[in-house]
């Protein structure tokens, strides 16, 4: 991971979405929601444009789980990071698990 890693602990979320079954991810807010938002903001200035959504790249790493994603803006403040079936069945997590993270932004 780089040496801008941030650490946070958040309950695992569920959004229904009916057809495409529940998606689970974590709200980040506070101070590390912050620093992500300056990250963003600075990558912006330096390159002229803003990438899709808004979004920052990361890498994640929960347990020993470690994937490489991407945390979006969600409009009301905060930042969504979405977490896949495969690292939730890995590490054992169920929907209101507080969820310990180390996130590297890229």
């Amino acid at each position: 991971m780089s040496a801008e890693t941030l650490s946070f602990t958040a309950p695992l979320l569920a959004w229904r979405t009916g057809h495409h079954g529940d998606i689970c991810y974590l709200l980040i807010d506070g101070d590390v929601a912050e620093a992500i938002s300056t990250h963003e903001l600075m990558r912006r200035l330096e390159t002229g444009y803003r990438r899709g959504f808004g979004s920052v790249k990361v890498e994640v790493a929960i347990g020993q789980s470690r994937w490489s994603t991407s945390v979006f803006p969600p409009g009301e403040g905060g930042w969504f990071l979405p977490v896949k079936k495969a690292v939730r069945r890995a590490e054992g997590l169920v929907t209101g698990d507080a969820v310990t993270v180390r996130l590297a932004l890229l």
